[in-house]
């Protein structure tokens, strides 16, 4: 598993939806951190795919997190879903091809935040690790309704050679060096305060 390069990864937010996102465990760590990676997506300019799993059953987005998605200018995909794991979609896919144009998929770096960790989380991770993608696990903005789904979904995932990481470590390596020009921004937005 390599460092982050921003010209390879891909964001991708899985179904962060309804009254379901407010009952995982430690939801404001999770919304703030997922809401950060969008935000540090948009300054290193990696594109960002959002899903929704059945919205008509679920709901939306989650209102402060959709904000942050429809305000970035870096390029963003949304994808409905009836399939718990993104890549059970057929278009999925074409997503992440139209997100890295010409990229196959053993060169696509795929940053994972979502709910929940034990269904849509791992079944998505573990259809894109055998699809020969890298795929590099958010902790701090993956969740589910209780710590213990969390926990040992994270260490199956990790297990299949996912790469647990966090937000921070993310934007670092997407910066690389503190001469890259959006290394102040990155430091301000990290200025603001740890997730809780």
């Amino acid at each position: 598993m390599s460092l982050l390069d921003a010209s390879r990864s891909i964001l991708v937010l899985i179904d962060f939806q309804g009254k379901l996102v407010h009952m995982v465990h430690r939801p404001g760590m999770v919304l703030e951190s997922a809401r950060r990676l969008m935000r540090l997506a948009d300054l290193f300019e990696v594109p960002v795919v959002l899903t929704e799993q059945y919205p008509k059953g679920l709901g939306p987005t989650e209102e402060s997190l959709r904000k942050v998605y429809d305000s970035l200018s870096t390029p963003t995909f949304f994808q409905e879903k009836t399939a718990f794991g993104c890549c059970g979609d057929a278009g999925f896919e074409n997503l992440l091809q139209q997100a890295r144009p010409g990229l196959a998929p053993a060169k696509r770096q795929i940053v994972i935040a979502g709910i929940e960790a034990h269904v849509c989380v791992m079944q998505t991770v573990l259809e894109l690790l055998a699809s020969g993608h890298e795929v590099h696990l958010c902790w701090d903005a993956i969740s589910g309704r209780g710590e213990e789904y969390r926990k040992y979904a994270l260490k199956r995932m990790a297990a299949a050679g996912a790469s647990l990481t966090n937000h921070e470590s993310v934007a670092f390596e997407w910066a690389r060096d503190k001469d890259h020009p959006q290394f102040k921004a990155l430091s301000a937005l990290m200025k603001e305060g740890q997730p809780q």
